[in-house]
């Protein structure tokens, strides 16, 4: 058995629990369908992509991004325990361009990471989230580490308000916060989301 295969078997229950269930209930919740296509940026390990393509079904798609590979190796192996033929990995070097045509996405999910970004580099990356969405389509970030929610890196100084105007201003329209049990890293913590749609 290789160390990988060592680390995802010593993965928590808890854990396991929030990718085949909780997660599938809360992506419900936030607005994900069967036959969505959804962009995960900033992956990470899948704790948002594996129930997504759970949600989705085998007529959707999820794409996962991350510029980690050690961690994209750990949702490869995810993806082929739990024969999930709708994940596509997509490993990159940073860069903030998006590899997808104008309005071909349904969902774009920007979970706990917009933090490492600069504000030019994030207004960057809610440009390219409006070039790939669809119409009428949704923008869901979870700005985890702002001002109230354990402060670090770029969002050290910010409130979830300047966050959530940010978007705005990049021609969003805010529609609703949901907040839940959320996965952050390998744990589980009681978070909040921020949902816009493509006007």
């Amino acid at each position: 058995m290789t160390k990988l295969a060592l680390k995802y078997n010593r993965t928590s229950p808890q854990m396991l629990y929030w990718e085949t269930e909780k997660g599938v209930e809360f992506l419900k919740k936030v607005g994900i369908r069967k036959g969505d296509t959804i962009l995960d940026f900033g992956c990470r390990v899948g704790h948002y992509s594996v129930p997504a393509a759970k949600t989705v079904g085998s007529k959707g798609m999820v794409y996962a991004i991350d510029t980690r590979g050690d961690a994209l190796a750990e949702l490869e192996q995810k993806k082929n325990t739990q024969k999930l033929t709708n994940i596509r990995i997509i490993k990159t070097i940073g860069q903030l361009s998006l590899p997808f045509k104008d309005k071909s996405i349904d969902v774009v999910l920007f979970y706990d990471v917009l933090h490492y970004l600069k504000e030019a580099e994030r207004k960057k990356l809610y440009r390219e989230a409006f070039r790939v969405l669809k119409e009428n389509s949704l923008l869901s970030i979870y700005p985890k580490h702002c001002l109230t929610d354990n402060p670090m890196m770029e969002f050290q100084n910010l409130g979830s308000d300047k966050i959530k105007q940010e978007i705005k201003d990049s021609n969003f329209v805010f529609m609703e916060k949901y907040c839940d049990i959320l996965s952050h890293d390998d744990n589980l913590n009681h978070g909040c989301i921020f949902n816009f749609i493509k006007k």
